[in-house]
């Protein structure tokens, strides 16, 4: 599905053409912990950063890996929604955080909790809540109602 698509982009109303290109492991090119995802838009390279750690994630929650279908799958989703929003069209590289990238909830039956660890760690976001930014707790908080009229 986002292999390849249309766009329009939010202020110049310009159809974007972006085709998936292929998946590289940042480590060796720029020294990240991510895996970048490569589209051209029009012709022009815009990199995705998907965070290691969300690769993590998923084969804790779930047993199986993000696979480079599913990474085009995710950075696909995420640019589609940077161009609608208004994203900086002279930008080569944008980088997801674990919690935008979307994984599945825990599996019922699944891996027992181990001690210390949040419950909701895997659950989904909904609107009206986020993760909070401490890496050694997972939580869910509400936001400020003035920042969901946003």
């Amino acid at each position: 599905m986002y292999e390849e698509f249309r766009v329009n982009d939010r202020w110049s109303g310009e159809e974007l053409h972006c085709r998936w290109k292929g998946t590289m492991v940042a480590i060796a090119t720029r020294h990240a912990d991510a895996v970048d995802v490569r589209f051209d838009v029009n012709g022009r390279p815009m990199w995705i950063a998907l965070p290691l750690e969300a690769w993590k994630r998923q084969k804790e929650l779930t047993g199986k890996v993000i696979t480079d279908q599913l990474a085009a799958q995710i950075a696909g989703r995420f640019l589609k929604q940077l161009v609608e929003e208004g994203y900086d069209s002279r930008r080569e590289v944008y980088t997801m955080t674990v919690p935008e990238v979307p994984l599945p909830a825990r599996r019922r039956g699944s891996r027992s909790q181990s001690p210390g660890r949040n419950a909701d760690a895997g659950a989904e976001l909904r609107p009206g809540s986020r993760l909070s930014t401490n890496p050694k707790v997972l939580t869910r908080r509400k936001l400020p109602a003035d920042l969901l009229t946003r």
